[in-house]
């Protein structure tokens, strides 16, 4: 009799769960029939065990995948989940070099063989979320020039950092609260060719610090950014005292006595309050032509506020494919502190003059690589 009983109960609870299969409730229904666009599992409406799912593969987007099945006759009534992987970082990672060649073979005109060679890198981090937004880059370029007979030069030499973190009020606002540092300086010694037993720059002489804070506009349609500061720290470093002493860049000179000899030694850090406006853009103005502008304004308040540091640089950049570009680049600069240094009367000295416009124009072919 007790075999007799549990036989019942077991044909009793069978029936039950294999009804529960053929007849899921509304609720199991919806759990059934959802598609996970990771990997996605379907069980057709006719299949009568839970277990039995196909594997569809990996969709290409969702509104294909769901036609796709219910064209196939697949599912009739699908609930789709996307999990969606979010990042809030945008990343450049750049590097590149630019050769070129010149030589010559029994050339009636006459010529000298050189080569040269300029390597250039930028590192992005860009980081936005809600009301936040935070810019990091850092560039780097260095060149050289070797011609028959003459020794190697340095054509291009530069680190730049920049930082900028901005906070807004408001989604639907472009200006951000704005802090900005900028950091600039070279690698090696510089020199006023022929002349390589005195150089007139080193690492960290200059440097140039740029810290302050105030107002960014932000375009919501065009890359463009601009930034406007009435309290900016500028700072100029000229670490090497030899060139301190001789005043370079700026900074105080050392004090000497009528025979020469240094009573106070010249001031290796230049200090300067003022106005900033800094500006940049970039637009694709072809399919494989781009334009980036940076421009960059500072006026001292405390010594003659009105003469404006000016900072402009203007490239284009033209895609021959995805690892061969060409680039056409212009530099001008013009710093009221910053005196011109030429030997006028040949006595061997440098004779120092007024400030000048200075100004690079670059042209270049070569390879890129981003990852």
């Amino acid at each position: 009799m007790p075999r007799l009983y549990l036989s019942l109960l077991f044909l009793i609870f069978s029936a039950v769960t294999y009804g529960q299969v053929i007849n899921p409730t509304e609720q199991d229904s919806v759990r059934t029939n959802t598609v996970v666009l990771d990997t996605i599992f379907v069980r057709p409406p006719t299949t009568p065990m839970l277990t039995d799912f196909a594997s569809v593969g990996p969709p290409i987007v969702k509104a294909e995948v769901t036609e796709q099945l219910k064209a196939d006759n697949v599912i009739a009534d699908t609930t789709v989940v996307i999990r969606e992987k979010i990042t809030y970082w945008k990343k450049v990672n750049k590097v590149g070099l630019n050769m070129t060649e010149v030589a010559f073979v029994n050339w009636n005109s006459g010529g000298n063989n050189s080569i040269s060679a300029l390597m250039h890198a930028l590192f992005g981090r860009k980081y936005k979320k809600e009301l936040l937004n935070w810019n990091s880059t850092l560039s780097i370029k260095y060149g050289l020039n070797a011609q028959e007979g003459r020794e190697l030069r340095k054509t291009e030499d530069a680190l730049e950092i920049n930082s900028n973190f901005g906070y807004r009020r408001d989604s639907v606002s472009n200006w951000y609260y704005s802090a900005k540092l900028n950091f600039n300086t070279q690698f090696t010694y510089g020199y006023r060719y022929p002349n390589t037993d005195e150089p007139i720059s080193k690492f960290m002489a200059p440097g140039y610090a740029f810290v302050g804070v105030g107002t960014e506009y932000s375009s919501p349609t065009e890359d463009l950014t601009v930034y406007i500061s009435p309290v900016t720290e500028k700072s100029t470093f000229v670490l090497d005292q030899d060139l301190a002493n001789e005043g370079m860049f700026g900074v105080t000179p050392a004090v000497k006595d009528e025979e020469g000899n240094i009573l106070q030694p010249g001031e290796k850090v230049r200090t300067e309050f003022g106005f900033l406006v800094s500006s940049e853009f970039s637009k694709q103005i072809f399919e494989d032509i781009g334009l980036s502008n940076q421009l960059r304004l500072y006026s001292d308040y405390l010594n003659k506020f009105g003469n404006v540091d000016v900072d402009w640089e203007l490239n284009i950049d033209l895609k021959v494919n995805d690892y061969v570009k060409a680039n056409v680049g212009s530099h001008l600069k013009y710093d009221d502190d910053v005196k011109f240094k030429k030997d006028i009367d040949g006595d061997g000295k440098l004779d120092t003059g007024g400030p000048r416009i200075q100004w690079k124009q670059l042209l270049g072919v070569g390879l890129v690589y981003e990852f």
